[in-house]
């Protein structure tokens, strides 16, 4: 695991919290711990690698409430159940509500374990999912305006000279600017920027 993986532990019940964080510090994990749910949301920032682990029935905000709090607030990180009261309604309500997995106690600790490593693993990918996206959003966002308006022809398939036409530009002009838009987006032949033009949401009428 990244040195920089986070798990966000919320459990009232003190003694077992620190049990479950010493464990996983003992991993070289870097456990952050929350008596409450409301705790928690008040300072959670889910743009690190994390997961979080909650106990489910607490005072005030329990587990499942807040389970449904970070859907609502579309809270990206992986979420794991632990009840010492769980039964199958329940779990059945978490998983649906979006947990990634729901543990009875006591808890088995290296079956935890593994489902807090795919849970990093889980957000680690979409993180770098995210990166891509934004790094391939900003490469059409450097195409200059003529440069994405020669694109969208490109796009729908017209030959240079109807571009050319349509624009009212010199068919050298449309070679010019395709071939400096290629180069700005990083492909090499026309194959490569039509996939990477729809692969950023764009269509022949963008």
């Amino acid at each position: 695991m990244s040195e920089e993986a986070i798990i966000h532990l919320v459990d009232d019940d003190r003694a077992a919290s620190e049990g479950l964080a010493f464990m996983l510090g003992s991993l070289g994990l870097e456990v952050r711990q929350y008596q409450s749910a409301e705790a928690l949301l008040a300072g959670l920032d889910d743009s690190l690698t994390a997961c979080i682990v909650s106990d489910v029935r607490m005072p005030g905000m329990t587990g499942l409430e807040l389970l449904d709090e970070l859907q609502r607030r579309a809270c990206p990180l992986p979420v794991i159940l632990i009840t010492g009261h769980g039964d199958v309604p329940m779990a059945v309500r978490a998983m649906r509500a979006g947990a990634m997995d729901f543990f009875e106690k006591p808890v088995n600790g290296m079956a935890l374990l593994e489902r807090i490593n795919e849970a990093l693993r889980q957000c680690r990918s979409r993180q770098a999912l995210e990166r891509d996206n934004r790094a391939l959003l900003a490469r059409v966002a450097s195409l200059t305006p003529r440069e994405q308006e020669v694109a969208r022809g490109v796009l729908a398939g017209k030959a240079s000279k109807l571009i050319a036409h349509e624009l009212g530009i010199s068919l050298k002009t449309v070679e010019n600017h395709r071939h400096n838009g290629m180069e700005k987006l990083g492909v090499s032949n026309v194959a490569g920027m039509v996939r990477l033009l729809l692969a950023a949401g764009w269509d022949a009428g963008h």
